[in-house]
């Protein structure tokens, strides 16, 4: 059993395989409990706010057992979230999955980013892909925050710098194409922080389930408005393109 408690701590929800989390292999994804954003689009509220039940979720020890089990067939391991900087057993997560040979993948919204160093310069910690959520322009962050927090934008941007060293394979760059949060502006703005070469991955928003919602009501982008939005981002950063 991890840690000292009586009862294991449930971190979150386990996808046992996935073929969409990891580009180019199969993995098993956790999605941790707990963020310190809160994004109006998010349609994850039971993880974000902590209320995922404990019916839904899994203990470390059943997600090592699952990475133990399948490491013959998995070749990949996701720690998503929420954000999963924020698990106190993510470093243990990680560690013991690289011991059983899985590659890692990190999801991260970018506003943790002494945490998100700390796994980059550790040896058992970097992950082997990182995929860095930039949800609007920097200086738009203050109204995805859950309480007043002008330090957003810096540590967004120290985290895109931190992600942007490693090889160009080994990282990509998110934004889901929320009307109200992703103009042209907001693009020109994300462009500027974002390395030349980056990946930059956009995804149609499709509300259903949001952490507010109204958005469940947004007039959405139609496909000749993506299209251009992707193609307009395209001219600052060429490895833009919509998934």
């Amino acid at each position: 059993m991890s840690g000292n408690d009586e009862i294991p701590a449930r971190i979150g929800a386990l996808v046992k395989t996935s073929l969409v989390d990891y580009p180019g292999r199969v993995a098993a994804a956790v999605f941790c409990r707990g963020c310190n954003l809160r994004c109006p689009y998010c349609y994850n509220a039971e993880l974000v706010t902590g209320a995922l039940s404990d019916d839904e979720a899994v203990t470390v020890d059943q997600i090592l057992a699952h990475l133990e089990k399948r490491k013959n067939v998995l070749t990949g391991f996701v720690l998503s979230g929420g954000e999963p900087l924020l698990c106190p057993v993510a470093a243990e997560l990680v560690s013991t999955a690289r011991k059983l040979g899985y590659h890692i993948k990190l999801d991260t919204n970018g506003i943790l980013p002494e945490k998100l160093a700390a796994f980059i310069d550790s040896p058992d910690l970097q992950p082997d892909f990182i995929a860095l959520d930039v949800k609007t322009a920097p200086v738009r962050y203050g109204m995805l925050a859950p309480s007043s927090d002008p330090g957003l934008a810096a540590r967004l941007l120290q985290s895109i710098k931190l992600v942007s060293v490693l090889p160009a394979e080994r990282r990509e760059f998110r934004t889901v194409l929320v009307p109200s949060l992703v103009t042209k502006n907001d693009i020109a703005e994300i462009a500027a922080a974002l390395p030349k070469d980056a990946a930059w991955k956009f995804a149609p928003f499709k509300p259903g389930n949001c952490l507010e919602p109204s958005y469940n009501e947004s007039i959405l982008y139609n496909d000749r408005e993506m299209a251009e939005l992707v193609a307009y981002a395209r001219k600052f950063v060429p490895g833009a393109e919509l998934r």
